[in-house]
């Protein structure tokens, strides 16, 4: 098995994937990293990601799935635009973080694991994001957020909203 002809993803992560392969004395430990970039740019692991990428590490796409029910991270269906974790582990929890977590899914009427209609946000209970010394906290995208109050939540939600979140800067 090796790169395919024709792939789904850019140039630029088809040639990562190439590079990461290369970097590991066995094909397959490149599995979960090329998981996660391919979920970057598609936006989840559908079929075509996990056929593609089985092809590529030389393993069976059974192999792949299994490793993909693993990791909570990766998801099977489309997120939406922005991806906010909150935090429930010990630390957030002492802090707030169901409260927080009861206030999001209030505010954008949804629950964990799924995405407004709009197609804008996603909510997700997380065990940790490592953040604990500033806890509450939560993850949109790969942006970070402590010390929270639902009122700084509140504007939070506003500013990506409004295309003023972090990333978007």
């Amino acid at each position: 098995m090796s790169t395919p002809a024709t792939t789904i993803f850019s140039p630029a992560t088809a040639a990562r994937f190439d590079r990461l392969v290369t970097l590991y004395p066995v094909k397959r430990s490149a599995l979960v990293p090329m998981l996660l970039y391919a979920q970057d740019e598609v936006g989840y692991i559908s079929d075509a990601v996990v056929a593609e990428i089985a092809q590529r590490v030389g393993i069976a796409d059974h192999d792949v799935r299994s490793v993909l029910s693993y990791y909570s991270m990766l998801r099977t269906k489309p997120a939406g635009k922005y991806n906010v974790q909150v935090c429930t582990n010990i630390s957030c929890m002492l802090r707030n973080g169901f409260g927080i977590l009861e206030h999001c899914k209030k505010r954008l009427g949804i629950g964990h694991k799924e995405t407004t209609p709009d197609g804008l946000f996603s909510l997700e209970e997380v065990e940790c994001i490592g953040a604990c010394c500033w806890a509450p906290a939560i993850q949109v995208n790969y942006d970070f957020y402590d010390d929270l109050t639902t009122e700084k939540m509140d504007q939070i939600l506003e500013d990506y909203k409004a295309g003023r979140g972090k990333e978007t800067v």
